[in-house]
């Protein structure tokens, strides 16, 4: 059986992947960033090329989402990894309720 493939779809689909998995990894270096400029562990200096560095690689993010028409797919997987993790954390944080919506008790 042969399998039919949409060349341009699949192209499109690991494109919007790829992009997404970089903007998550970008927040979580922006929020370490933040942590380490609070902390006092970032010179002046050091800030000023990470903000730099954050800054170019948003900008580059933004023209490869234009260039390529994956804006809102990005923006539609974004939030479904969103509505994951907060699943995830709403279960870790509320066992009980999470047992008790399944019908499962707490031991």
């Amino acid at each position: 059986m042969a399998l039919n493939v949409n060349e341009e779809s699949l192209k499109h689909g690991v494109l919007t992947l790829v992009v997404t998995l970089v903007e998550v990894i970008q927040e979580a270096l922006e929020t370490q960033a933040v942590r380490r400029m609070e902390g006092g562990d970032l010179t002046e200096d050091e800030q000023n090329r990470l903000g730099e560095a954050l800054l170019e690689l948003d900008e580059a993010m933004d023209q490869i989402k234009d260039q390529h028409g994956i804006t809102g797919s990005v923006e539609d997987l974004h939030n479904g990894l969103d509505d994951v993790v907060d699943e995830v954390v709403d279960k870790l944080i509320n066992p009980a309720r999470w047992a008790e919506e399944n019908g499962k008790g707490v031991e």
